[in-house]
């Protein structure tokens, strides 16, 4: 008998079993921080003390702000000020400072009518018969080598001539130059100061009426001697009392002068010499001033000695 065909007992199939587990995937990174945000925690603390800062600087401007009582400072705060400065220290006059400037270039010249007189002041003779045998004038040292301008009617006629210097040192002086048409002389000092300063000279081309003026000299021997006024014109012309000669383009002057101001400076208040003192008009016989002076303008008196024009 035919066997039946055996079978073998069927065998469940076996679960599958599962893939094995694929290696997870990494998560995905994480955005950078911002710069901002690195930067901020950096410098988290001196940001922290700056801030600070502009709070306290902010709420003192907002004190003071509120503070009662304050106010502006007015002009007439300021001029008040000012007032009270000066009357306890006042300023010099625009004059005394214009002096100051000159007063060590100006020199007393005395021309020597006499070949004994040597000059000195210890003569048996008064002082009014000396003056009546000299010529007094004035001068102003324009070059510190001892180059001096004065009159030339100062030192006319003179045997010798003198100069007396602002420190009081004297010294026989030559008479190197001259401009007749002028009334200017050109001196050369033989003795010098060590300190000798030269004045310093400035053009009339700006030079108006009503501008304010000094004239420094010695009046009648006395001085140095200074004296306050004016421009009261310009280009003028002066005839001597004589006649002889016009002198023309004149500076006019209402400061006081009188014989022996003569070769003196005329001077600005910056302490610059514009002219040169030259006559007075007088028609009395007195020879004193009543309000009228000349003087050669600066520029004349420079091209006596040769000096550029400005």
């Amino acid at each position: 008998m035919s066997k039946a065909p055996l079978y073998s007992r069927s065998r469940r199939p076996a679960a599958a079993e599962p893939p094995p587990a694929e290696a997870s995937a990494p998560s995905p990174p994480s955005p950078p921080r911002s710069r901002w945000r690195g930067w901020l925690a950096r410098h988290r603390s001196p940001l922290w003390g700056a801030a600070g800062a502009l709070l306290a600087i902010a709420l003192m401007f907002a004190v003071l702000g509120l503070r009662p009582g304050q106010r502006l400072i007015t002009q007439d705060d300021i001029d008040a000020a000012v007032r009270q400065s000066l009357e306890k220290e006042p300023l010099p006059s625009a004059a005394a400072k214009a002096y100051e400037a000159i007063a060590p270039s100006v020199v007393r010249v005395i021309g020597l009518m006499d070949d004994k007189d040597t000059g000195e002041d210890n003569s048996k003779k008064s002082a009014e018969d000396r003056a009546m045998e000299r010529s007094l004038g004035t001068g102003v040292v324009i070059v510190d080598n001892g180059t001096i301008l004065t009159n030339l009617h100062v030192v006319w006629g003179a045997k010798k001539v003198r100069v007396r210097f602002a420190n009081g040192l004297e010294s026989e002086a030559q008479v190197v130059g001259a401009q007749p048409e002028n009334d200017l002389a050109v001196l050369k000092a033989t003795t010098l100061p060590d300190d000798l300063e030269a004045a310093t000279m400035r053009s009339t081309s700006d030079l108006r009426p009503g501008d304010h003026v000094i004239a420094v000299g010695h009046p009648f021997g006395i001085g140095p001697s200074v004296s306050y006024g004016v421009v009261s014109g310009l280009k003028r012309e002066f005839r001597s009392e004589q006649g002889e000669r016009t002198l023309t383009n004149l500076i006019q002057f209402d400061a006081a002068a009188n014989p022996g101001n003569s070769g003196g400076p005329l001077v600005t208040m910056d302490g610059h010499v514009v002219g040169i003192v030259t006559a007075i008009l007088n028609p009395s016989e007195q020879r004193t001033f009543i309000g009228i002076g000349f003087a050669v303008p600066i520029e004349n008196a420079a091209s006596a000695v040769g000096m550029p024009p400005f």
